[in-house]
C-alpha cells in the first residue's frame, strides 16, 4: 500500500524525523491560506507547490492540461512581493494543478488527475542526497541504500554510476548500529554538525521502517541545508499489506482514488492482482507461479494483462470474482488458467470458471491448464460444461496455445 508525500511526512515528523514545514489543500483557497503561516513560521518568503499523486517523477512531469506548469513548483514572488504576492502566485497554479492531469515517467501518457497539493515550506538547499530503507527478500532484512546523486532516479545511478550507491544491511536483532550511521554518513561527505544530524536522521529512519513494517521508505532528496540541518525534502512509503492490520491508523491513510478500480475490487475479495499492459490474462495461484506464467509468455512473444493470484485457499465465487476482473479489462485478447493444486483443488477452480464464464460470457480466447490435487475432476468438470475452453497438458503448452490464439 503507497500513500502520499504529504502522509509520509506525517508518519516520519510523529517520530522526530525533520521535514519541511507543509499543510496539505484540496483547494484553491486552502492552498492560499496555507502560504501565510509557512512564511511566517519558517521566515522563509519561498514555498513550495506540490502534486501529490502516487507516482514518481513529479518534478519533471507536466499537466497535459498546461503543457508550460510543472508537477513540483517554486514560488519565489514573495521575495521582493511580500506575502500577498506569494499567495496571488499560488492561486494562480493551484487554478491550474487541481483536478488536472500530470504525466510523469511514472504514470505512462495517460497521467493522474491531481486531487491534492502540499504546500511547504522553501528550504536553503546546500546538497542533496539519496537515502532510502527497504525490505529486501533476497536477506530477509531491511537494507539502507544511500547515494550522494540526490535528484536522481536511483535506478539510474545504480546504471551508470553504482560505484555511488552506499549499502548497509539492517541486523533485526540490533538495528541500525552506531559505526553503521557512522559509515554512511562518511561514504556521503558529512561533516561537522550535518553529520551529527545525519547519523540520528539514519537510525530514526531505520527505527521508522521497523515500526511501520514498511517495503520501502524513500527519500529523494534529502538535503543538506546551509545551517547543517539534514531534512526530507520529499518521501516516499509502502507498506507490506499483510502488516496492515498490526496498523489501523496507516490503513486509514489509504486513498482509493489513486488506485486502479479493478486492483479495489480485487484487495475487497482477498485477490493480488496488479494491472499490467499486455493482452494476455492470467489467473495462477501462487506468486511464484505468477511470475513463471508472465515469464513463459513473454518468451513466447507476448505480454501478460495483468499478476492475478487467487491465493491457495481461494473459493469458487473468489475465482469467479477473478475471472470477472479479467473479462473487464478491453486491453485483455485471451486469458490463461494456469492453476497448480495443493491446498487449492483442481475441481473448486473449475467450478469457478465454469461460473464465471456463464455469468459474464467468454469473448475471447480461453486456455486452462490444470495440474495437482483433483486434476481429473477438475477436467471433468470443464470438459461437462460445453464451454469453449483449450485444455493444456502443462504450463508449456498452455502458454503457446494461448498466445498462438491471440496472435
Amino acid at each position: 500500500m503507497k500513500i502520499h508525500e504529504y502522509q509520509a511526512k506525517e508518519l516520519m515528523a510523529a517520530r522526530g524525523i525533520p521535514v519541511p514545514l507543509g499543510r496539505v489543500a484540496t483547494t484553491v483557497d486552502e492552498a492560499v491560506a496555507a502560504v501565510r503561516p509557512l512564511i511566517e513560521e519558517s521566515g522563509n518568503p519561498v514555498v513550495v507547490v506540490k502534486s501529490q499523486i502516487h507516482a514518481g517523477g513529479r518534478g519533471k512531469g507536466r499537466f497535459k492540461e498546461h503543457p508550460d506548469v510543472g508537477g513540483v513548483n517554486v514560488v519565489t514572488a514573495g521575495i521582493e512581493g511580500g506575502i500577498e504576492a506569494a499567495e496571488e502566485a499560488v492561486r494562480h497554479l493551484a487554478h491550474q494543478m487541481l483536478h488536472s492531469t500530470l504525466v510523469t515517467v511514472q504514470t505512462g501518457p495517460e497521467g493522474k488527475q491531481v486531487n491534492r497539493l502540499y504546500i511547504e515550506q522553501g528550504i536553503d538547499i546546500a546538497r542533496e542526497l539519496y537515502l532510502s530503507v527497504l525490505l529486501d527478500r533476497a536477506v530477509w532484512r531491511n537494507i539502507v541504500m544511500a547515494s550522494t546523486e540526490g535528484g536522481t532516479e536511483i535506478e539510474i545511478v545504480a546504471e551508470e554510476t553504482p560505484e555511488k550507491i552506499l549499502r548497509v544491511e539492517i541486523d533485526p536483532a540490533f538495528g541500525l548500529l552506531d559505526f553503521q550511521a557512522a559509515e554512511l554518513a562518511d561514504g556521503l561527505g558529512l561533516e561537522g554538525q550535518a553529520e551529527r544530524n545525519g547519523k540520528k536522521f539514519f537510525a530514526a529512519l531505520a527505527e521508522a521502517a521497523v515500526e511501520l513494517d514498511t517495503d520501502l521508505v524513500e527519500i529523494n532528496p534529502l538535503v543538506v541545508t546551509t545551517d547543517g540541518q539534514v531534512m526530507a525534502l520529499d518521501g516516499k512509503i509502502s507498506f507490506e499489506p499483510n502488516a496492515l492490520f498490526r496498523h489501523p491508523d496507516v490503513a486509514e491513510l489509504r486513498d482509493h482514488s489513486e488506485e486502479e478500480d479493478a486492483e479495489m475490487a480485487a484487495s475487497e475479495h482477498g485477490l493480488s492482482f496488479i494491472k499490467l499492459d499486455g493482452t494476455i490474462g492470467c489467473m495462477v495461484n501462487g506468486a511464484g507461479l505468477a511470475m513463471a506464467t508472465m515469464d513463459i509468455i513473454k518468451h513466447f512473444g507476448a505480454e501478460p494483462a495483468n499478476f492475478l493470484d487467487v491465493g491457495g485457499g481461494a473459493t469458487a465465487d473468489k475465482v469467479t470474482e477473478a475471472f470477472k476482473i479479467i473479462t473487464a479489462d478491453p486491453n485483455v485478447k485471451g486469458i490463461f488458467v494456469n492453476i497448480f493444486g495443493g491446498i487449492m483443488k483442481c475441481d473448486t477452480i473449475a467450478e469457478g470458471v465454469v461460473e464465471a464464464v456463464k455469468e459474464v460470457g467468454l469473448e475471447v480466447p480461453l486456455v486452462v491448464r490444470l495440474e495437482g490435487t483433483n486434476v481429473e475432476l477438475g477436467k471433468q468438470i470443464i470438459d461437462r460444461s460445453g464451454l469453449n475452453v483449450v485444455s493444456a497438458s502443462d504450463m508449456k503448452d498452455g502458454a503457446q496455445k494461448i498466445v498462438e490464439a491471440v496472435a
